[in-house]
């Protein structure tokens, strides 16, 4: 029998010690918060364990720290994936410009440009049901983002953060009894989504966020730890651009992007490295995501091993078909979303097992862990994400004994 492996996007529930802690944690002059006390590095370390251990119990096979280590004050939060590089990287400040402020942008033929978040075209299609605080679309709460005003680097800070992740996520690993895990960082094209106030191009901009990030990857691998890669900007930044491009405009500008990933990644081993696509966490329609057939021979180029990416929510299911006709590197994985974080139903166990055959189908047993679509925590209830991890690892065992 050969088994499917099972493990998620990254972001698990945090638990409300864990949030309480974060949320009194002090804010410094700049708007960001400072290095961590001791009584915080404790409360983090024991819910690192404790979720390592829950991880173990449900069956996952490779776990990682819930991104515990990404500050999250509050149980609902789409965007600490993100915002936990603002306190690891020097040459950024809060000066109230950000991403929800300005004039919208304008692309044009051959010079595509994202847009303000507000002028997302998904957002003003549906501007009566994102408006409608009844309607179930949500987008999470609207923090204010940094600017880097001065030349960015990863900071001493960044690096004290990201070996206490290593740390916390080792212990935990072998208390728990697992031989491996990962943990999440970064894109360069996503970081380069703040707003620039000092390079005054996007390309330059995207180049130093390749120099930020590559300390981080290669800190966690060091540690032997597997780096996720998390870059929802291939997929989402298609429907921040106004108007539509075409599609050779938009993978020109998304392939700058991959490069940027792969120079960062330059000193990692490639069987130690995810990436993740998706199109936002974000509840919402999601009708003017780009086609995953565009962007799959794309995400091929990325030197990662494993490639994980949305194929469970209503949206983008059907596109596992892809499989079927694009060739899938011999040495390479396929870590789909099996599970959604964008409804609250609990996929049943025999639909789990079905979604992942028809990855087997495609691209062979041995080739495929299943998954969540993007992270749990933060967008769904703690007791519904922890259901649906329970509901993976069972329909996994059912997809395994019928293959």
């Amino acid at each position: 029998m050969t088994e499917i492996l099972t493990t998620h996007a990254g972001s698990l529930p945090r638990s409300a010690e864990l949030i309480a802690a974060n949320a009194a944690r002090p804010v410094g002059e700049d708007g960001l918060t400072p290095a961590p006390t001791d009584e915080f590095r404790e409360v983090l370390r024991q819910a690192v364990v404790d979720v390592v251990a829950r991880q173990r119990e449900i069956g996952i096979s490779i776990p990682n720290d819930g991104e515990y280590g990404h500050l999250m004050g509050s149980a609902v939060n789409y965007g600490s994936w993100w915002s936990y590089i603002f306190d690891r990287v020097s040459g950024l400040e809060l000066t109230g410009d950000d991403h929800f402020s300005g004039e919208p942008v304008r692309s044009g033929p051959g010079d595509v440009r994202l847009t303000t978040f507000p002028d997302r075209r998904d957002w003003t299609i549906f501007a009566e049901a994102y408006q409608d605080p009844n309607s179930g679309v949500t987008v999470g709460s609207q923090p204010t983002f940094p600017v880097a005003t001065g030349e960015i680097a990863y900071s001493d800070t960044g690096r004290e953060l990201v070996a206490q992740d290593v740390t916390n996520v080792q212990a935990a690993l072998g208390s728990a009894g697992y031989e491996q895990g990962f943990l999440n960082s970064l894109s360069p094209g996503s970081g380069s989504r703040i707003v620039d106030g000092h390079y005054g191009d996007v390309d330059a901009f995207l180049d130093a966020w390749v120099e930020v990030m590559r300390p981080e990857y290669e800190a966690i691998a060091a540690a032997g730890l597997t780096v996720q890669v998390d870059d929802p900007s291939i997929a989402e930044n298609w429907d921040q651009i106004n108007p539509e491009p075409s599609v050779e405009d938009y993978l020109a500008f998304t392939r700058k992007r991959v490069d940027a990933v792969n120079r960062a990644l330059a000193g990692v081993p490639t069987e130690q490295t995810r990436f993740h696509l998706c199109w936002g966490s974000w509840h919402g329609p999601h009708t003017t995501d780009i086609e995953f057939r565009h962007l799959a021979p794309l995400l091929l180029e990325i030197d990662a091993k494993y490639y994980s990416f949305e194929a469970a929510n209503v949206r983008h299911e059907h596109e596992w078909t892809v499989w079927e006709d694009l060739a899938l590197p011999e040495d390479k994985v396929l870590v789909p979303g099996i599970v959604s974080h964008a409804t609250n139903v609990v996929e049943h166990p025999e639909l789990v097992a079905q979604r992942l055959e028809r990855f087997a189908r495609a691209v062979g047993p041995e080739r495929v862990i299943g998954s969540t679509d993007c992270g749990l925590g933060g967008r769904i209830h703690p007791q519904i994400a922890w259901a649906k991890l329970s509901s993976l690892v069972e329909g996994a065992a059912i997809a395994s004994s019928r293959l």
